[in-house]
């Protein structure tokens, strides 16, 4: 039940938006700014945000700050379990209150806990308990989230988080979202989007909840796809999972969007790397990666067949187009492993990978004639470490993968942050794991989008990000709907009395 403040608020908000003026966002849990790249590219304003993560927060402030100062009230990290809309709108000094400071309200969760690749992390953490997950008090955030829609009364809500979140230890944490909602006057939905779809070069699957305000008079609906792309089975599965406790009933729930194979082929890696500078410099010479900077610029190439439609898409997005190079060209320094990434196939996964390196090891015991040498002794125990890789196969099936050029990427995560061997390039010559400005091209970041922090730091803030082309995607239906719904309103207006007397019975 909303109260007559908020149904005011509300109604002047539409009144603003229907004289011509953007919607002014707030994002809460930010990250770098994958979503908001979205929104802006859309039109909306970003008035705020709120990034608990200092390097994100930098890298937003960058990107998005307009020349401000780091330490401005606007560029600096903010908790949101401490930092309340009030707090926010008077240290940013923006004049009004929270309850008119914002039309569209979005947050990117953390994900940790949700998502199933980290549970046995925070199961080890918790002792091995199972239900550690479920324990993490980012899976109270949403909660945290909801008094935020209180305070700031938006017209417009997104919330982006990984598919698990539908089966939270077998409870469908956005059903409760949207029913939530519903109470404090939205009209909502939640879907799962995949990234693939809507041109980004990865299969990443997404859960959106959207919501509107009753007063727009409108369901949310999710942007159709514009790119078709064929599952792979391990993403079926994943999916299937998720929506084990989706009730087919639910009115919040919306289908989940099949491409048309009419439509334009999703992306590839070799479109979305193609350009970008060969690096072999950790063959050849390592001190010249040691010696680089996540800063440092380097020239694009010509590919053969020219630069692809989604490569010049990076390099010209409005707001951060690029023209002779770009930066972003770390990647790790690991010789144990460069042979064996050059020997690997395409699409191939570490228990490959551990056959190439016990055969290479094999190779080289003959050729150093150690073959009858003990395998306790210390020249075998060094010589195998040189070579293979200690990781159990059974255990982590996984843990590598060399691109196919010839297909979208994998899913980028946070972890990358710590290990990029999920994505090893499909150039076998330059034998290596991907680069940052690489990683982010696979998550379809513009090229002039600059990360703060050194290489571990930017890894991890393109693997926590929306995909901007995604959430540009979501932006622009978003943006459609509202421009509808306010296109109706005008037509349907009161007349100056009938509004007048509207507006006493609201007081």
């Amino acid at each position: 039940m909303l109260t007559p403040e908020q149904h005011a608020a509300r109604a002047r908000k539409i009144e603003r938006l229907k004289a011509g003026a953007p919607a002014r966002a707030l994002e809460v849990c930010s990250g770098c700014g994958g979503l908001s790249l979205g929104l802006s590219a859309a039109g909306f304003d970003l008035a705020a945000h709120i990034e608990i993560d200092p390097e994100a927060a930098e890298s937003y402030a960058i990107n998005f700050g307009a020349g401000k100062r780091f330490d401005d009230p606007w560029s600096i990290a903010r908790d949101m379990e401490h930092c309340s809309a009030e707090e926010l709108v008077r240290d940013l000094k923006l004049g009004i209150s929270p309850i008119d400071a914002f039309d569209l309200l979005a947050a990117g969760l953390p994900c940790q806990a949700f998502a199933r690749i980290g549970r046995s992390k925070l199961r080890a953490i918790a002792g091995g308990k199972d239900d550690a997950f479920q324990k993490d008090p980012r899976a109270a955030l949403y909660r945290r989230f909801l008094n935020y829609v209180v305070d700031v009364q938006p017209l417009v809500i997104v919330i982006e988080n990984v598919p698990d979140i539908l089966n939270f230890g077998g409870h469908n944490v956005p059903e409760e979202i949207c029913e939530t909602l519903e109470r404090i006057g939205y009209r909502t939905g939640y879907t799962i989007l995949n990234a693939g779809y809507y041109g980004v070069p990865q299969v990443r699957e997404r859960l959106f909840v959207i919501g509107f305000a009753d007063a727009l008079g409108i369901a949310p609906e999710f942007p159709e796809p514009t790119h078709f792309l064929d599952l792979p089975k391990g993403y079926e599965g994943s999916r299937r999972v998720a929506l084990k406790h989706v009730d087919e009933n639910s009115k919040h729930f919306r289908a989940i969007h099949t491409p048309s194979r009419k439509l334009e082929k999703a992306n590839t890696v070799r479109q979305a790397l193609g350009d970008l500078p060969k690096i072999k410099e950790h063959i050849v010479d390592p001190k010249v990666i040691r010696r680089r900077r996540l800063t440092d610029m380097l020239p694009y190439r010509a590919p053969r067949g020219g630069v692809s439609a989604y490569a010049k898409l990076m390099r010209n997005w409005e707001g951060f187009a690029t023209k002779r190079g770009t930066d972003g060209h770390l990647v790790r320094l690991t010789p144990r492993d460069f042979p064996i990434f050059q020997k690997m196939a395409h699409g191939a996964d570490y228990p490959e990978a551990r056959r190439l390196a016990e055969t290479m090891f094999a190779a080289m015991l003959r050729k150093k004639r150690m073959t009858r040498v003990s395998r306790t002794s210390k020249a075998y125990a060094e010589l195998r470490d040189a070579i293979v890789p200690p990781y159990d196969p059974d255990k982590f099936p996984n843990k590598w993968w060399k691109l196919d050029p010839a297909k979208p990427s994998r899913t980028l995560t946070a972890h990358m942050g710590k290990d990029t061997y999920s994505h090893i390039h499909y150039d076998s010559y330059q034998c290596r794991t991907v680069s940052v400005r690489e990683a982010a091209r696979l998550q379809s970041f513009p090229d002039g989008f600059k990360f703060a922090g050194a290489m571990n730091s930017a890894f991890r803030q393109i693997g926590n990000a929306v995909p901007p082309l995604l959430g540009l995607a979501v932006a622009n239906s978003i943006k459609s709907q509202l421009a509808d719904a306010l296109a109706v309103l005008v037509q349907t207006a009161p007349t100056s009395t009938g509004k007048e007397q509207n507006e006493q019975k609201a007081a």
